[in-house]
């Protein structure tokens, strides 16, 4: 065969290539559009299993439908992109739904039905730069009696919730009938007048959200019974309740009624009104709060004057001169390690702040069992909450805290057969006098003196947990007010609200939401470094004491104290003064830069290994491979005897 034949030969072979390429391209787009390989750590990109189960248990249809705004963002392609990760997600839902989802994906181009069909489900159309008409991302759902759930617009920023917000908008159209929350709180979390401010505060945003999720129905801090129809009780900061109320909250737990509590040494989120003479600037008292009939029956323990102050797991806070951080060790942020992995509430969380909080334990004959939920780190131990009272510098706490080397307990699950609180029966104030108590009496319900199966109640020491300021943060985002969660305090106290009341299908979605990873190697470090900063701030401190007390010995033992000057020795005394404060302060310097330098260090480690061994280790690789394939070649051509 001639070299031009050869070549025409080559040519064509190419050619055909090419275009079985773009053939397998356009074919694999159309059979495996949607398809994905999910490797990141947590599975983020994989529907969890509680979605899968909501749909599985999907009784009847229902229509979803994706409003976007496709022509309009054809010049935005951060809006594109994520449109289509949210298409994606939604077709995956679709599939799994057996057919009870059908998705509608609808352009609502300007001045259209469509558009107007988005507004009356109550969509946003957001003003975004590149485009001079409004863009619409968002999703409307209906059932089959018409009862409807959006999510108004889909966050690019908000990927993480992106499955949870679907499955949320699935569930509550799938269970129409939202489960009653009765509500016990001695704090105002619905939003109330603030009198310093003469404005109205706004919901705390856990309200807003166990709203959106249930019936959240106030039965206030005095009432002798409770409706059938409440599912679970909700006691948030309780203070000084009757025993009527006590005896229908004891009754209501006995009778198989879940309830979650929340108590507290020191809520900061419950100022009492400003003590007269108080300083200007100086922050109300916080208000403790107990059930110590119930508890000590139940066999818990729990002192309203206690707080748990943990080293390792304090905050940083601007309270030292000048703003410079401070960790406060009654403000901790727990970690994976300090949350029950083995719970269904805590499994997939990583992060929840906590502030000035108590803990829990429980009596020797006490009839509860506790199974922890939040604890503390083995750095920790118990302060007098007097000493968080008009505290300006946090750093004050350290002094005196003897760490147990044992964990405290900060939340857990309660349960077993617990008895009644009330031994007598119904409290006698609790009973009409007159010729009406016999008829009265016969209208109440029997006495329970024992639970009839183990109770099921999560107890928490802490009220500050609930407040934004731990855990979210409100922005202004085009009108809307968007809460975005730095911790996952939102969904600790969602999921437990959820359990208890036995839908637990959302957890697992809700839990996935905060999927950071922060650098734990570079935390320690920083601990460290820090833990060695206050020692030599506070050498500093004892050494400016004792100069000062030298200087007034010296001030004391002089003869001519009419004279202004100061004598050789107070001089050679001030001077060394002088000397040794330099030299501790270039000492603090120094551990700063030793911080800097080791996290530098970690980092250049780290840059190496991404950008050089990993490299290099792949090429050896596939070196090694070529090397396997052209040995076995050789080996297979020797034995054929080629």
């Amino acid at each position: 065969m001639s070299t031009a034949s050869q070549r025409k030969i080559s040519t064509s072979n190419l050619l055909l290539l090419a275009l079985a390429f773009i053939a397998a391209i356009i074919l694999s787009n159309q059979l495996f559009s949607g398809w994905r390989i999910d490797l990141t750590q947590n599975r983020l990109f994989t529907l969890s299993d509680g979605t899968k189960h909501i749909l599985e248990n999907l009784e009847e249809p229902i229509n979803l439908y994706f409003y976007y705004s496709d022509k309009a963002t054809e010049d935005i392609p951060s809006i594109r992109s994520y449109a289509n990760r949210v298409r994606e997600m939604l077709n995956e839902i679709e599939r799994s739904a057996d057919g009870n989802i059908k998705l509608n994906v609808i352009d609502p181009l300007p001045f259209s039905e469509d558009e107007d069909r988005a507004a009356q489900f109550g969509l946003q159309g957001i003003g975004i730069a590149g485009s001079p008409d409004p863009i619409y991302m968002g999703l409307a759902g209906t059932d089959s009696i018409d009862n409807e759930e959006i999510v108004s617009f889909f966050q690019p920023d908000k990927e993480q919730f992106l499955e949870y917000e679907i499955a949320k908008l699935v569930s509550t159209l799938a269970i129409p009938q939202r489960k009653v929350i009765g509500l016990v709180s001695g704090v105002s979390m619905s939003g109330n007048f603030n009198p310093q401010t003469q404005q109205m505060d706004p919901p705390w945003v856990i309200y807003q959200q166990a709203q959106q999720l249930f019936e959240v129905r106030d039965l206030g801090t005095d009432f002798t019974s409770i409706d059938h129809d409440v599912g679970m009780l909700w006691i948030v900061q309780p203070k000084d309740l009757n025993n009527a109320t006590l005896y229908a909250i004891d009754q209501f737990v006995l009778s198989g009624g879940t309830a979650m509590i929340f108590v507290d040494p020191l809520a900061e989120a419950d100022p009492a009104p400003p003590i007269q003479g108080m300083p200007p600037g100086m922050p109300a008292q916080g208000q403790s709060s107990d059930l110590p009939t119930l508890f000590g029956a139940w066999g818990l323990e729990f002192s309203a004057s206690d707080v748990v102050a943990d080293a390792q797991l304090a905050l940083p806070i601007s309270a030292g001169p000048g703003g410079r951080p401070i960790r406060h060790p009654g403000l901790l942020g727990l970690t994976e390690a300090q949350l029950n992995s083995d719970d269904v509430i805590t499994a997939d969380l990583n992060t929840i702040n906590i502030g000035i909080a108590g803990y829990l334990d429980v009596t020797e004959d006490g009839a509860a069992s506790v199974e922890p939920i939040l604890s503390t780190s083995p750095a920790s131990g118990i302060l007098e909450s007097s000493r968080f009272n008009f505290l300006p510098d946090p750093s004050t706490l350290y002094n005196g805290l003897v760490q147990s080397g044992e964990p405290y307990v900060i939340a857990a699950r309660v349960s077993g057969e617990l008895p009644s609180a009330f031994p007598e029966g119904r409290p006698t104030t609790d009973i009409s006098a007159g010729d009406d108590a016999e008829a009265a009496d016969a209208d109440l319900p029997t006495h329970l003196a024992r639970s009839n199966e183990s109770v099921n109640l999560i107890v928490v020491a802490d009220v500050d947990i609930l407040s934004d300021r731990l855990w979210v943060q409100q922005q202004n985002f085009f009108g809307q007010r968007i809460a975005s969660a730095f911790a996952s305090n939102g969904a600790f106290v969602v999921n437990a609200l959820e359990s208890l009341l036995g839908s637990a299908d959302l957890i697992a979605v809700r839990s996935r939401a905060t999927y950071s990873r922060p650098f734990t190697k570079v935390e320690e470090l920083r601990v460290d470094a820090e833990a060695q900063y206050r020692e030599t701030e506070q050498l500093l401190q004892s050494e400016l004491a004792e100069t000062e007390r030298r200087l007034s010995e010296l001030q004391s033992s002089r003869e001519d104290t009419g004279d202004i000057l100061l004598s050789p020795e107070q001089q050679a005394e001030i001077d060394r003064f002088i000397d040794q404060r330099a030299a501790i302060r270039k000492d603090l310097r120094a551990v700063q830069r030793d911080l800097d330098k080791n996290i530098e260090q970690l980092g250049t480690t780290l840059t190496v290994i991404n950008t050089a061994l990993v490299p290099v280790l792949l090429t050896a690789f596939a070196l090694f491979a070529v090397w396997r394939r052209y040995r076995h070649e050789g080996q297979t051509n020797r034995r054929s005897g080629k």
